[in-house]
């Protein structure tokens, strides 16, 4: 055996060594602390266990549809109210997945969606309140690949869905009195990432997502939402709100490259 292969079996455990460390340092490295400062310019963050919960699974099925679940955990005794949500998916290319902001008489307590994960990584939930604090919570996901699987559907169905709108409401449990309503709205769209690779020429495909959305009954502000590339193919948002009284729900939404989409609804007769 000469020198040189006697050598081998050192290098390899050497370069072993120094894979560990390094995927160890990377499991290790928190970027949260660095995107308080970017996104939230550095503003002091509360413990939000009892303001804001998060709902996610532990370990992804699918890592380009990752349930969420925004839930407000404010006790009714409580005078403050929740002005916004913002969504931070750590380790994803663009963290700040979405911000939600809350219609002021629309009392939304729930908000639920899909996200892309790639990496596995803490999910923050940051709630801003009336009196100007934030209340931070979060989880922790298992999932990786989302921002680059490739899109459920082909670019023609895409195109040919493309600003679809569908409303539904949901049935609930409180009296037919109640004014609490549970709602959901779908969009078609691909919501490219501008990570995912076109299968065919093997070139990126450019980013284009749904970047702003607007729900009011009537003209009143129920919800809207600021997104990024982190939002699934056909975003999906169902969420809780208390009804004014209004006949028609409406939404808009806008997307990269300057579309606008528009719709509304008698609200006692959803659907398409």
């Amino acid at each position: 055996m000469t020198r040189s292969t006697r050598r081998l079996p050192l290098i390899a455990a050497l370069l072993g060594i120094a894979f560990v460390a390094s995927a160890q340092a990377e499991e290790a490295y928190d970027p949260w602390p660095g995107l308080v400062q970017d996104i939230f310019n550095n503003r002091p963050m509360n413990d939000g266990s009892a303001v804001i919960g998060i709902e996610m699974p532990y370990r992804a099925e699918d890592a380009a549809i990752v349930p969420v679940t925004l839930r407000s955990r404010l006790s009714p005794a409580d005078s403050r109210r929740i002005r916004s949500i913002t969504l931070v998916i750590d380790r994803n290319p663009a963290p700040m997945a979405a911000k939600f902001e809350l219609g002021s008489d629309a009392n939304v307590t729930e908000i639920s969606t899909r996200v892309r994960v790639n990496n596995y990584t803490d999910v923050h939930a940051v709630a801003e309140l009336s009196d100007g604090q934030l209340y931070v919570s979060k989880v922790y996901v298992k999932a990786s690949g989302g921002c680059s699987a490739p899109a459920g559907k082909n670019a023609e169905e895409a195109q040919n869905r493309l600003g679809q709108m569908r409303y539904r409401q949901f049935a609930r449990e409180e009296a037919p009195a109640s004014r609490i309503r549970e709602a959901q709205i779908m969009i078609g769209h691909p919501n490219n990432s501008g990570l995912q690779m076109d299968q065919v020429t093997q070139l990126y495909i450019p980013a284009f997502f749904i970047n702003q959305l607007k729900l009011t009954q009537d003209d009143s502000p129920v919800l809207s939402m600021e997104g990024g590339i982190s939002i699934s193919e056909d975003p999906n948002l169902r969420f809780t709100y208390v009804s004014n009284g209004a006949k028609r729900f409406r939404a808009e939404a806008r997307d990269t490259e300057g579309h606008v989409f528009r719709n509304e609804w008698d609200v006692e007769k959803s659907g398409t």
